[in-house]
């Protein structure tokens, strides 16, 4: 697969990031900042993308004094609106995953391909893209 134009970030991914602590935040800043070093996020050949509903299940507070390192790495909300909201429905109703994973798999969907989403649920994220039709790079965290 080609480098991906979309990557998603999944729970443990964003709360990877979040903490300084958490054994995989270097990982994750390492992941990221490829990215942003290279300036694809800045100049928009990449597009980092948090559903909002794993945001809220993370703990990130975007107004939070503790967030700012993580808010400057430019990652773009992927809101739960009308049309997202019923593909996670359909999701959460056929595969009996969680709304955070079926709100990650409804973002797969709607975003630029390719696709890379990173996450620590790799064979439920697997089995959500097999069930879109969605060819997406799955990276453990």
């Amino acid at each position: 697969m080609m480098a991906p134009r979309s990557v998603v970030l999944d729970n443990e991914a964003v709360s990877a990031l979040l903490d300084p602590g958490h054994t995989k935040h270097r990982r994750m800043l390492a992941r990221i900042e490829v990215a942003a070093s290279r300036n694809l996020v800045r100049a928009g050949a990449v597009e980092l993308l948090v559903p909002t509903s794993v945001r809220v299940e993370a703990g990130w507070d975007r107004q939070a004094a503790g967030a700012a390192p993580v808010n400057r790495l430019r990652v773009h909300d992927a809101p739960l609106d009308t049309a997202t909201a019923n593909q996670a429905a359909r999701l959460r109703r056929d595969l009996a995953v969680s709304v955070a994973d079926a709100h990650v798999g409804a973002v797969l969907a709607a975003a630029a391909k390719p696709v890379a989403v990173i996450t620590s649920d790799v064979a439920d994220l697997r089995r959500i893209a097999g069930h879109l039709g969605v060819q997406a790079t799955i990276v453990a965290v």
